[in-house]
């Protein structure tokens, strides 16, 4: 019966795009309501890119995640808060430590409703925001998404060490620290 009632059920995909995709799954897994985050590449013009390619700034592709949910759970405004506290959406050359076209930020919208709430969040943010800089995220329409190679995929779970020093490092925990904790 359960499974029955699984596949019954309407669950959505959101993408968002803040920078290296390691530091993107995290923030997202510990919401109930999220199924699966899916790291990989998309905004580009090269099917079925690799890590090489897209590194090499040469394919279009930005790094993002793809999350899927239940929106009867957790909604897309929820989601879109969590991708705002997890960025900088003020810097258009890359993400902290990581710089260059595939580390931008971007929200990738599935639907109209989603491209509505997108905007509506970008907005809020920019009078709303703790930033002091102009938003410069864009909203586009989701294109095809790769997965990433498997070695990407909850690399925060497969490589703790490494993935905690390079949050700090890459100039992320600070960031974030700074302009969203609470006290």
């Amino acid at each position: 019966m359960e499974n029955t009632e699984q596949e019954n059920k309407q669950y959505e995909k959101a993408t968002f795009a803040g920078g290296c995709f390691w530091c993107m799954v995290k923030p997202f897994h510990k919401y109930d309501g999220v199924l699966e985050v899916v790291s990989g590449y998309t905004g580009g013009h090269v099917p079925n890119p690799t890590y090489e390619q897209v590194c090499s700034e040469t394919t279009g592709h930005y790094e993002a995640v793809q999350v899927t949910f239940d929106p009867t759970v957790i909604s897309y405004k929820e989601l879109l808060e969590v991708f705002w506290q997890s960025v900088d959406p003020t810097d258009a050359g890359g993400q902290f430590g990581d710089r260059g076209s595939s580390y931008q930020t971007a929200i990738f919208f599935h639907s109209e409703e989603q491209r509505e709430q997108a905007e509506a969040s970008k907005k809020e943010m920019e009078k709303q925001g703790p930033f002091d800089l102009p938003i410069v995220t864009p909203i586009l329409p989701a294109v095809p998404f790769y997965r990433a190679e498997e070695y990407h995929q909850d690399y925060y779970k497969k490589n703790p060490s490494h993935y905690g020093r390079y949050f700090v490092g890459s100039g992320r925990s600070g960031f974030l620290d700074r302009h969203w904790k609470k006290d």
